[in-house]
C-alpha cells in the first residue's frame, strides 16, 4: 500500500505550506504528507486514497475554514478512515471550538497556532498520535471473521466480546453465502458454529472467549509473577487506578474478566461526566482510558477470572480459575456490579437469543423496525432506550416503580420525554417470555391496571438492580449483607478495628479488612454509583496504596 498519509487541511496558503514543511522535515522518510486547501478538496483526496487502498495515519484540520469548518470535515472524514487519529488546528480564541470537537467528533488533540518551535509544540503531539495509530494498526479490513447463527447465545457472546473490546471483525450468518463458503473452507459443518477464522486463516470451532481473545491479539497471561499493584476489574475505577498506578511508577497489572470498560463501557452516551458537555460514549471513554494506561506501561490482561484471594505474609495473592496465581504488594478490587437476572418464567431460555443484559449495542441495527422492550428505571436503562430508539419502531421502558424520578437523572427523563417513539410504563413488570428458538413474546403484568397482557417482542434488554461480584472473596474480606466490600470507617464497630487486623492504625478510607487490599467503585459498600466517582476512587486508591507501602 506504500506509505501511510498525514493529511493537513487549511485554507490559508501560508499556514498550509508551513505545516506541510515542518511535517515533511520530520516524517517524510516514513509518511506521505498530503495537504489540501479546503474540506471538500480533502474529502476528494481521502476518497481517492480509499479507492487505491491507501492508509491515513493522522488528519489535521483547521477549524476556521469557509464552507466547511474543521469539525464538519472531520465528521465526514471519520466515515472514510475511522481509525486515523484526528487533530484540530485552532487559534487561541477557538478554545471552545476545540472542546466541542473533542466531544462531537472524538478529536484526539488540538493544536494552537502558531506552533513554533515545532520541536516543542508540534512534533511531540504528532509523535503521540502516530504511536497510537501504529499501536492499533490500520484496521480498515478486519482480520477476524465470525460465522454464527442469528439467535445463538454462543454466537452473540463472541460478537459481543469482540465489539466491547474494540476488536474489528466481520460477522456472517451460517446460512449466508459467505458463511457457507467459510464453513466449507474449514471443512466444518453446522455443528462447528460459531466458527472464528483468524487473520492467518486458522479456523476455531466453538472457541472459548479466551481462545478468541488470543486470536485477536489480546493479552491473557500476566508478564511476571509479582507486581507492586494488581487491579481486579477494568471498569472506570479499575482504569483510573491503572492510569495513576502506572503513571506513578508502580509495576501495575489490570485483570479484566470480560471487557475493559465494564458496564460504563456499554453506555451509548454518558452526558454528566465532567469535561464532556456534549456527552461521550462509554466505548470512547474506555478507549481513551485504556490508551492512557498503556502509555504509562500498566499491563492489561483479559478473559481471566479470579476465584481466590489470600494474604501470604507481606504479599497479596490472587488465584485464577485455571489454578494459576499472581501476587503483589497491594491489590485494588474494582470488580463493579452485574445486572440482576430477571427471574420470570421462560426468560432464562432466551438469554442471548432475544433477552440481553445490558445495552448489547451490537444488536442495535438488528432491531430496525421492531418493537423493543427495556426493563429498568435507572440511568443505564434510560441511555439504552435513547440508543435503541434510533433503530427500533418503538421502545417501551417497563418500570416497576411509580415513576422515574427516584432512580433516573432529571436530564435523562427530559430527553426520554422528547423522543416520540419511546413510551414509559410505570408499575409494570415482565412475568413471562415465550418463543420458538428465540424470544417472540413477553407477558407484562400491569400492577396499576391490575391486568396481564402478552405482546410480541423480539428484543428484551434488562437493567434491574446490581449485584456485586464478590462471592469469590469468601470470608477473606468483610462484606455487608448485600455482598459489597466494607472499607475504612465502615469496618470500625464501636471504635474497634476488624478481627485479625494487625496494624497499629485504623484502616485507610478505601482499605478492606485485610491491610493492603483496597476496594474502589461500585463494588465498595456505600459508594456513589457514578462514573466520575468511580474514577476518583480508583485514583484515590493508588494514593492510599503508596501510604500503605511506605508504612509497611
Amino acid at each position: 500500500m506504500g506509505q501511510a498519509a498525514i493529511l493537513t487541511v487549511d485554507d490559508d496558503p501560508s499556514v498550509s505550506r508551513a505545516i506541510a514543511r515542518d511535517l515533511r522535515r520530520r516524517y517524510a522518510d516514513r509518511y506521505r504528507v498530503v495537504r489540501a486547501s479546503s474540506g471538500d478538496e480533502a474529502l476528494e483526496v481521502l476518497r481517492e486514497l480509499k479507492l487505491r487502498g491507501g492508509r491515513v495515519a493522522v488528519m489535521l484540520a483547521d477549524y476556521r475554514m469557509p464552507h466547511m469548518n474543521g469539525i464538519e470535515f472531520l465528521e465526514q472524514a471519520m466515515d472514510l478512515f475511522p481509525h486515523a487519529r484526528r487533530a484540530l488546528l485552532t487559534a487561541y480564541a477557538d478554545t471552545d471550538a476545540a472542546i466541542q470537537a473533542i466531544n462531537v467528533v472524538d478529536v484526539d488533540h488540538y493544536l494552537l497556532k502558531p506552533w513554533d518551535p515545532p520541536e516543542e509544540k508540534l512534533y511531540p503531539v504528532l509523535d503521540a498520535l502516530l504511536d497510537a495509530w501504529q499501536a492499533t494498526g490500520d484496521k480498515e479490513l478486519p482480520d477476524i471473521r465470525v460465522v454464527g447463527h442469528r439467535w445463538s447465545e454462543p454466537s452473540f457472546r463472541i460478537r459481543d466480546f469482540l465489539a466491547r473490546n474494540l476488536v474489528p471483525y466481520r460477522y456472517f450468518g451460517a446460512d449466508e453465502p459467505e458463511g457457507r463458503r467459510l464453513l466449507e473452507a474449514a471443512e466444518a459443518g453446522p455443528e462447528a458454529v460459531p466458527l472464528v477464522v483468524t487473520a492467518d486463516g486458522k479456523a476455531l470451532s466453538r472457541p472459548t472467549v479466551q481462545q478468541v481473545a488470543e486470536a485477536a491479539g489480546l493479552a491473557t497471561n500476566p508478564g511476571r509473577d509479582f507486581y507492586d499493584l494488581i487491579i481486579v476489574g477494568g471498569g472506570p475505577a479499575g482504569l483510573g487506578a491503572a492510569v495513576y498506578g502506572g503513571s506513578e511508577g508502580l509495576k501495575t497489572l489490570l485483570i479484566e474478566r470480560q471487557a475493559v470498560g465494564g458496564q460504563a463501557g456499554q453506555s451509548s452516551r454518558i452526558e454528566n461526566y465532567l469535561g464532556f458537555p456534549d456527552g461521550i460514549s462509554g466505548a470512547q471513554l474506555t478507549d481513551r482510558a485504556r490508551r492512557q494506561a498503556d502509555k504509562f506501561a500498566a499491563e492489561t490482561i483479559s478473559t481471566r477470572e479470579v476465584v481466590g484471594l489470600r494474604a501470604d505474609g507481606s504479599a497479596r495473592t490472587l488465584t485464577f480459575a485455571d489454578g494459576g496465581e499472581v501476587s503483589a504488594h497491594a491489590i485494588v478490587l474494582a470488580t463493579g456490579v452485574s445486572y440482576r437476572p430477571l427471574l420470570a418464567e421462560g426468560v432464562a431460555d432466551f438469554t442471548g437469543s432475544g433477552v440481553f443484559y445490558g445495552s448489547a449495542s451490537t444488536e442495535g441495527p438488528a432491531c430496525a423496525g421492531t418493537d423493543v422492550y427495556i426493563v429498568g428505571g435507572a440511568n443505564s436503562a434510560g441511555q439504552a432506550a435513547l440508543f435503541f430508539s434510533r433503530y427500533a419502531r418503538t421502545v417501551t421502558l417497563l418500570v416497576r416503580g411509580d415513576s422515574l424520578e427516584a432512580s433516573m437523572s432529571y436530564y435523562l427523563i427530559q430527553q426520554l420525554a422528547q423522543v416520540p417513539n419511546i413510551e414509559v410504563r410505570t408499575r409494570c413488570e415482565v412475568i413471562g417470555a415465550q418463543g420458538d428458538g428465540h424470544l417472540q413474546a413477553i407477558t407484562i403484568c400491569d400492577n396499576k391496571a391490575g391486568n396481564k397482557t402478552t405482546v410480541e417482542c423480539g428484543y428484551l434488554f434488562v437493567f434491574i438492580g446490581a449485584e456485586p461480584r464478590t462471592d469469590w472473596v469468601g470470608d477473606t474480606l468483610l462484606r455487608d449483607d448485600k455482598g459489597f466490600i466494607r472499607t475504612g470507617t465502615d469496618l470500625l464497630v464501636n471504635g474497634e478495628r476488624p478481627r485479625g487486623w494487625d496494624r497499629d492504625r485504623d484502616p485507610f478510607y478505601l482499605e478492606s479488612s485485610v491491610p493492603g487490599i483496597f476496594a474502589a467503585g461500585d463494588v465498595r459498600a456505600s459508594s456513589v454509583k457514578r462514573v466520575a466517582s468511580a474514577v476518583g476512587e480508583g485514583a484515590m486508591a493508588v494514593a492510599l496504596v503508596h501510604r500503605y507501602l511506605e508504612a509497611r
